[in-house]
């Protein structure tokens, strides 16, 4: 069999080609036959667009862990989907639209529908492509989308269950209200951003002052009250004023009633333990339907909500003359005029939290409105419990801090969406408003007769909202594998092994899952929860459009191949932490890439067409045969333990040190002598053989990483896909082998010869001599044997042992573990001239060194410039230190 690869390694070509033949072959469909099953869910990303990096590092921890495990002979199953993105799809739709002119409204809901489903058709098939493209070894044919018709028969069925089990209810609260999307959404998407405003101090004469005949201008303090809002505009739902009960300052002011400046309505003060006592005045407003802790206090205190807001951000009529006008519009006009009738006390500067939707960054207003609910407490108990008793692991365990203090605090979850594309609220309405909750149309008027109304399909109404997205994604670990039906697939694949996902979606997804899952199966919903940190530049800023700091993985694929891109995700990923995008790493990683190449291109060139692979028989090897079969046992230990605790780049760095230093830089030059020169057939043969063992193990290690790349090199030694292989044993060469001892002290005696000429800048066409001051025999014979190699490693002449010799002022003397090395000098160094370079190079270093001290040691500089900044002057300043102390060593060589 002739094996050959082209001279230079070309991603694009080799990647296509393994995208179709694991395609075509089906060949990551589960081992049905093998005893333990493992399984992963991929996190769904959104139908709306392209597969952005955060996916792409998402996607290769899987692809790891899925292509470890299927090597190791388990019954894998990788589930590839996509979630509908209830509010994030409406809105890509209705931009679309918006381009032609069209808005929602010029459609019926069915022909708004059926024009989502075309983007899906456009959309999801651009992802799954992207993920192909990554080379992800998932089982095509079990792809789900969260609004297929059995996930969506589990989503509606689950909400009877809950609704039935008062476990989900209707009801009036403070949501999170969006006036761009005009829908609620979840306490999870609200991001919070510190803003500069303003805290406004109002005043609020007291009914008994102006009873008494007092005009505003004339009140003095004893007759008004300061109350503090950074919200002037819903004022005009102000129902009281609320003091802390404890607050000595308003004691005085208990049974009395405030009038509400511009409405000129009388509104009691009253007391509750909610009230900051150090915040503003002490006082604050209640407005039970535009703030949570208003609206709480409200119920409490038996107060009637007065509602002022319309849905897309204007002010109802509740607000008088400011009715139709922006939220915005409205503050400005306010305090205006309470400036101008003399109400404000004064405004201050005030920096505050405010909420924005995560999609669109728009402002979110606290409204109360009727919504769906489900009663989360019942439910998050459990699913703290799984976590306590360790049946759920969070890796890193820190993780596990944050998921407690969400769950232990969670609140009732608002799950209905003002939205045409979703799961539609499955309750249907009679004409006197009573409703019933049910799994079709059919049911529910068989419901309404059982409670004695006869009502018409015509007359039945059915819920116009749908389900938060997070509500049909929270059932995917086991919808997905075809639940509520039973089936030998959920049998075999729940609970999942391992989720893998970034710590932003905790709250979001991990938490909706466990709940779901132990309600409905019994049963966690995985083992462990892989928590990995998002990519961020190389600055540590998070990637933005608005920074125009965004990469486009296809991008960086396409410039310098998937698999160096893959290996650059695992290579710098720490754990837990967030990942610096540096470009520059990923030309390393190419240079990894084409540094495999060339070696197995060398080494399949020096195959005899008739090779076979055959078992290796430790007891006719050599020396450097068994150090690289133990260096390889070393680095397969290693790799496990590490992949048992999902240290991703330990894994890359093992690999990579092992391949390109071992075996190529080291076990693959010494072989050369074997291959070309006058040696035995058996030992030239024996080290062709250790060439391919090595590189087929090495390969199926690498592959995880690098699937493409191993797939093309391995199919020149075998039919099968190294996909589907074995994974790697060890070869069972102890560190105790005096022939592994005895290539370590060799391989430290090169690296030590090295040192020494770059520490005295010998050049490298200058070979050099060699003395070894040794006495072990064996270690001699060995060197004698190697020679040639080690010569050209070493770049030296010639070696000989010698341990009577007396090194000269000319020489250079290093130690080793069990020896002495000396270096002649004369003939290849000129140490005058070297001597005049490095004291040159000495000067510049301590000019360098004077301007960085007086720098960091200035307190106005230190005071004044970023941490980071004063922390890089520092980093450069101990640089050149170390540099300093470098040459100095080196003049002191050259001077005695």
């Amino acid at each position: 069999m002739k094996r050959q690869l082209s001279d230079r390694y070309e991603p694009e070509s080799v990647e296509s080609k393994w995208i179709q033949k694991w395609e075509d072959t089906n060949a990551f469909s589960p081992n049905t036959n093998a005893k333990e099953s493992f399984s992963i869910v991929i996190p769904p990303p959104n139908v709306t667009g392209n597969l952005h990096i955060g996916h792409a590092l998402n996607h290769t921890i899987q692809d790891i862990i899925i292509r470890i495990e299927r090597k190791k002979g388990k019954n894998v199953v990788w589930i590839p989907g996509m979630d509908h993105a209830g509010i994030a799809t409406q809105v890509v739709v209705e931009r679309e639209l918006a381009k032609e002119g069209k808005k929602r409204t010029d459609f019926s809901r069915e022909d708004f529908i059926k024009k989502v489903w075309e983007w899906k058709a456009h959309s999801g098939g651009m992802i799954a492509k992207q993920q192909r493209l990554l080379g992800e070894s998932v089982d095509w044919s079990k792809q789900r989308f969260t609004f297929d018709e059995g996930l969506s028969k589990a989503v509606i069925l689950v909400f009877k269950k809950l609704y039935e089990e008062g476990l989900i209810y209707r009801g009036e609260r403070i949501i999170n209200w969006c006036p761009v999307t005009k829908t609620a959404i979840s306490d999870i998407e609200v991001e919070y951003k510190e803003k500069q405003g303003k805290l406004y101090h109002v005043r609020y004469p007291k009914a008994s002052a102006l009873k008494a005949g007092k005009q505003i201008k004339d009140l003095v303090p004893e007759d008004y009250i300061v109350v503090a809002t950074t919200r002037p505009e819903t004022m005009f739902g102000d129902v009281a004023v609320c003091a802390h009960p404890n607050d000595a300052r308003y004691t005085s002011l208990r049974n009395q009633m405030v009038v509400l400046p511009i409405v000129n309505k009388e509104i009691p003060v009253l007391f509750d333990g909610f009230v900051d006592q150090e915040f503003g005045s002490g006082l604050v407003k209640i407005t039970p339907a535009h703030d949570l802790n208003d609206f709480e206090a409200g119920q409490r205190l038996g107060l009637t909500p007065v509602n002022v807001m319309n849905l897309d951000g204007t002010l109802n009529a509740n607000a008088g003359k400011y009715s139709g006008m922006d939220r915005f519009e409205v503050r400005k006009k306010v305090v205006e005029e309470l400036e101008l009738l003399g109400y404000i006390e004064k405004i201050e500067t005030h920096v505050h939290s405010v909420g924005h939707n995560q999609r669109g960054g728009a402002v979110i207003e606290p409204l109360l409105s009727t919504q769906w609910f489900v009663k989360i407490a019942p439910l998050a108990k459990p699913a703290i419990d799984a976590v306590r008793n360790g049946k759920v692991q969070f890796q890193p365990k820190m993780w596990e801090k944050t998921y407690f203090e969400w769950m232990e605090n969670i609140k009732d979850w608002c799950i209905s969406r003002q939205l045409w594309w979703g799961h539609r609220i499955p309750a249907y309405y009679a004409p006197d408003g009573s409703f019933v909750v049910a799994e079709s149309q059919s049911e529910a008027i068989e419901l309404f007769k059982k409670m004695g109304k006869e009502i018409s399909e015509s007359e039945i109404k059915q819920d116009e909202d749908v389900l938060d997205t997070w509500f049909s994604s929270g059932l995917w670990p086991f919808s997905v594998f075809g639940w509520p039906e039973s089936s030998e697939a959920l049998s075999k694949y729940y609970p999942t092994s391992v989720l893998v996902t970034g710590f932003d979606i905790i709250f979001f997804w991990v938490a909706r899952m466990m709940m779901s899952g132990l309600k409905f199966m019994g049963e966690v919903p995985f083992r462990k929860v892989l928590i990995h940190g998002l990519v961020r530049d190389k600055d540590g800023k998070k990637f933005s459009k608005s920074l125009g700091n965004v990469i486009d993985p296809l991008d960086m694929m396409s410039k310098y191949g998937t698999d160096s891109f893959r290996f650059f995700l695992a290579a710098v990923l720490p754990e837990g932490k967030d990942i610096l995008f540096d470009e520059s790493r990923l030309d390393g990683y190419r240079s990894f890439c084409n540094k495999i190449w060339n070696s197995s291109r060398f080494i399949f060139m020096n195959l005899p067409e008739d090779f076979q692979i055959r078992e290796l028989d430790l007891k006719k090897l050599e020396e450097t045969d068994l150090w690289i079969l133990h260096e390889f046992d070393k680095t397969l230990a290693n790799y496990e333990k590490a992949f048992s605790e999902y240290h991703f780049f330990e894994m890359a760095n093992l690999i990579y040190d092992f391949i390109w230093g071992s075996f190529c830089d080291w076990y693959l030059e010494l072989s050369k002598a074997r291959i070309y020169g006058n040696v035995t057939p058996e030992s030239q043969e024996n080290a062709r053989q250790v060439l391919v063992s090595i590189l087929v193990k090495s390969l199926g290690l690498l592959h995880p990483f690098m699937p493409f790349l191993t797939e093309e090199i391995h199919s020149l030694l075998s039919d099968e896909f190294i996909s589907l292989t074995d994974f790697p044993k060890a070869y069972g060469v102890s560190s105790e082998n005096p022939s592994v001892k005895r290539m370590l002290i060799l391989q430290e005696i090169v690296t030590k010869v090295r040192n020494m000429r770059a520490e005295l800048g010998v050049k490298p066409e200058k070979k050099c001599q060699i003395i070894l001051k040794v006495s072990d025999s064996d270690l001699q014979l060995m060197i004698e044997r190697e020679l040639k190699s080690i010569l050209q490693l070493a770049k030296a002449e010639t070696i000989s042992f010698d341990s009577s010799y007396v090194a000269l002022n000319t020489d250079s003397v290093g130690a080793f573990s069990i020896g002495e090395i000396v270096l002649p000098l004369a003939g290849i160094f000129d140490f005058e001239k070297e001597k005049q370079r490095l004291e040159k190079e000495q000067k510049q270093i301590q000019l360098e060194m004077e301007k960085l001290e007086s720098k960091i040691n200035n307190p106005a500089f230190v005071e004044k410039a970023k941490p980071e900044v004063v922390e890089k002057e520092r980093e450069k300043y101990n640089t050149w230190k170390e540099k300093l102390e470098s040459i100095k060593r080196a003049l002191e060589k050259i001077e005695t």
